[in-house]
């Protein structure tokens, strides 16, 4: 049976400065996206994007990942803690992103971007969904090390089950792990491969969608649910309820014949 290493948080201490692993993992997330994104653009020119457009496309997805995953997590999962304690909501360098949030957030902020830039706003989730994954795997694997988000209880003869000292001293699943594996890294490779060639608009968008939603869902049996604002279900946990959307819009987005 595995234990958990206790990472100390703070990364790198400079003076009263303190750069948190957290803070990294987002950081790591925005590199690939820039990345990516400029080997997507060379490798795909049809689809118009420039190196200026890469960079508009990051501030605003920044913005959009910051301020709707606080306020995911602050309406979808912890209402009450953060109606009690305000200020609390502006410390985001203490973890608790909703990624539901932050997704909702990042739609808003890209069709902002197509609006302003005259582009279609299909087209433009088209180009960004396969640069997201590998930023959703860095943050799980910032839960991690933040020992966060743990799994549920597991058999203690189950090869990676693993002790959350902070939490208890019951196996647990290290569900940060498999949601960095299913949504980081498959769902990666998935739309990787499936966008190398033009797609009619909207099966990119669909297939990150119905992909994420169905990665996130199975995850969900190995993590422990969050309450959220239906109460503590280990049946059908908040994650699931809000990635049932995800999945029903990204087949819908797939099966048009447009």
């Amino acid at each position: 049976m595995l234990i958990h290493p206790q990472f100390d948080p703070v990364a790198l201490s400079l003076g009263p400065l303190a750069v948190r692993w957290y803070g990294l993992m987002y950081l790591a997330g925005f590199v690939a996206f820039l990345w990516l994104g400029r080997r997507r653009a060379a490798a795909q020119p049809w689809r118009g994007m420039t190196a200026t457009d890469l960079d508009d496309l990051l501030f605003f997805g920044v913005l959009g990942v910051i301020v709707g995953g606080r306020l995911g997590q602050v309406l979808f999962y912890e209402p009450g803690h953060y109606l009690a304690h305000p200020l609390e909501i502006l410390a985001v360098w203490k973890g608790g992103m909703s990624f539901h949030g932050g997704f909702l957030g990042v739609l808003a902020a890209m069709a902002l971007f197509a609006r302003k830039r005259g582009r279609r706003f299909l087209a433009v989730t088209d180009f960004i969904a396969p640069l997201a994954p590998l930023g959703l795997g860095a943050g799980r694997i910032g839960n991690f090390i933040n020992g966060e988000l743990w799994g549920r209880v597991a058999s203690a003869d189950f090869s990676l089950a693993m002790v959350f000292p902070q939490v208890d001293m019951q196996p647990r699943h290290p569900s940060q792990l498999y949601q960095a594996g299913l949504e980081g890294i498959a769902l990666f490779a998935l739309l990787w491969w499936f966008s190398r060639r033009q797609r009619p608009t909207g099966q990119v968008s669909g297939l990150f969608l119905a992909g994420y939603g169905a990665f996130r869902f199975i995850a969900e049996y190995f993590r422990e649910p969050d309450p959220g604002i239906f109460g503590l279900s280990y049946t059908i946990s908040m994650g699931q309820w809000l990635s049932l959307p995800m999945i029903a819009v990204g087949i819908w987005l797939m099966a048009r014949r447009k």
